[in-house]
């Protein structure tokens, strides 16, 4: 497919957050399934629990999928930092656009994740422009969520989603 792999996931981590940005379409699942197989690296991922019956269900947890209940009045970011304590290995890759549509800012959910889990943030683009997803070293979120958001938008400056204008830009 002509795609370059820039940086690589941390080797000595087994417990982090992957956030991958722009997420513009459903392609960007099976380019996220062949990045950590080229980096050999077993990455998770959050669905909704829909996604997750017969007969895709099995697939899903297969390679990697943890079914999500996203019904009102529950305390998910408690219930996804907790699955971090379950498992003694867990990469956990998250959207932080919430969506494959348009968005002038993200959620923060995965950043209070991270800060729960006391885990850090790896970064990853995918880069339909320049055909390139690039890995960040991991990022420890700080108390100043501001500033922290900052320098993340600042990793994905000028990346180009699959779909170009739903592109999350900075």
């Amino acid at each position: 497919m002509k795609w370059k792999l820039v940086g690589e996931f941390p080797k000595d981590l087994k417990k982090y957050v992957v956030i991958a940005v722009p997420h513009t379409s459903w392609h960007d699942f099976y380019i996220g399934l062949l990045i950590r197989r080229i980096a050999n690296t077993k990455i998770n991922f959050l669905g909704k629990k829909e996604i997750f019956i017969f007969p895709f269900g099995y697939y899903f947890r297969a390679v990697g999928g943890h079914a999500l209940d996203r019904t009102p009045g529950q305390n998910k970011v408690e219930a996804i930092a907790k699955l971090f304590e379950k498992n003694d290995e867990l990469r956990l890759t998250l959207a932080p656009e919430g969506t494959r549509n348009k968005v002038t800012e993200w959620k923060t959910g995965f950043y209070h994740i991270a800060k729960a889990a006391n885990v850090p943030i790896v970064m990853v683009t995918f880069d339909f422009g320049k055909k390139q997803n690039k890995i960040s070293e991991p990022f420890y979120p700080t108390d100043n969520q501001e500033a922290d958001f900052a320098f993340m938008y600042q990793f994905f400056k000028g990346v180009k989603g699959k779909i170009p204008e739903k592109s999350f830009n900075v």
